[in-house]
């Protein structure tokens, strides 16, 4: 991973342990996780430089596995067409915990996966894949210590949901969402108080990050 850019590195470290394939060709890094409606799961990362990447075999590997051909690049790439763009940076925790907006944020144990999978997959608008993403991390989750659970509670309903990995300098959130904005501040907020800086991901335009960069999802027609 070390000839993608800073974003596209940081997004497939975090996103890694979580895919079911993995592959590497010219400096592209494919994650490719049927069964799964996580962008990020299954697209191939490219580097900047990308005249060594084959571009047919990634078309291959994506359609071997019944996916569709998606590339996360920070710039344009020609034949492709946009499908979404996120930002991404280090996270400014707010100055309150969310209280006194009625917001609880809890670690929650492998237990709640069903409930955190149904906040996520609520909050990006595609609701009946909570199962299937609950079903997966669960496997993936087991046993690692790097990883934890979060959700955002508001009169007793849960409204956020965030998965916090370790990494080296502190922690990374590329993979939650909140059904109420007042929820927001607070969630990432605790998982930046897990340690260190937190390198997060906003697809909404709406949290305070800093030293931001752009990451473009494609699909190649």
């Amino acid at each position: 991973m070390r000839s993608l850019p800073a974003p596209l590195a940081g997004l497939a470290a975090y996103h890694a342990p979580l895919s079911t394939l993995q592959r590497e060709q010219g400096g592209a890094v494919t994650l490719l996780t049927p069964g799964v409606n996580v962008l990020a799961l299954n697209v191939t990362y490219l580097p900047m430089e990308r005249s060594g990447v084959d571009l047919d075999a990634v078309r291959d590997w994506h359609e071997g596995q019944g996916v569709p051909v998606l590339v996360a690049s920070t710039g344009t790439v020609p034949g492709a067409r946009e499908v979404r763009r996120v930002r991404v940076g280090t996270f400014a925790p707010p100055d309150h915990d969310g209280s006194e907006v009625g917001v609880v944020v809890e670690q929650v144990s492998r237990l709640h996966l069903p409930a955190w999978a149904q906040v996520v997959a609520q909050a990006h608008g595609t609701p009946d894949w909570a199962p299937a993403l609950a079903h997966h991390l669960a496997a993936r989750l087991d046993g690692d210590r790097n990883a934890a659970l979060l959700l955002a509670y508001c009169q007793g309903e849960p409204v956020g949901a965030l998965l916090w990995r370790a990494v080296p300098d502190g922690g990374a959130a590329h993979l939650w969402g909140t059904l109420d904005s007042r929820a927001t501040g607070p969630l990432l907020g605790a998982a930046a108080a897990l340690g260190g800086s937190l390198n997060a991901s906003d697809a909404g335009q709406t949290v305070a990050l800093h030293s931001v960069e752009d990451v473009i999802y494609l699909r190649l027609d």
